[in-house]
């Protein structure tokens, strides 16, 4: 059984920060591409940022600059550093990552959420 375990979310103040965490757990071969999605309620669910194993990473253009993508290949774990939290990015953040469990064979997988709240 292989999954995502995300961590970090909670209840922040407008303008403050937080850094989610998720780690691929189970018989992983290797971890190629991970990014990070969220949903709001009532909404479709949205890319944020992706980073690919040799470490290209993208943003959507409204999160370029407070957000940041990382990831410890090592520890098949990939992070997002978010700092200037408005009430917009309100959301159960989602991972998402395209593992191998051997040489030949690669699947898509999601964790479960963490909820970020953001009060005014």
């Amino acid at each position: 059984q292989v999954h995502l375990v995300e961590s970090g979310g909670g209840l922040v103040q407008s303008g403050g920060s937080l850094r989610l965490s998720c780690e691929g757990t189970g018989n992983i071969y290797r971890i190629n591409n991970m990014a990070w999605y969220r949903q709001a309620p009532g909404k479709e669910r949205d890319l944020v940022a992706t980073i690919q194993r040799g470490g290209e990473t993208h943003y959507v253009d409204s999160v370029k600059d407070p957000f940041t993508i990382s990831s410890d290949n090592a520890k098949n774990t990939v992070y997002l550093q978010m700092n200037n939290l408005q009430f917009e990015d309100a959301a159960v953040y989602l991972c998402f990552a395209e593992i191998q469990v051997s040489p030949n064979y690669e699947f898509e997988c999601w964790g479960q959420g963490t909820q970020v709240t953001v009060s005014s």
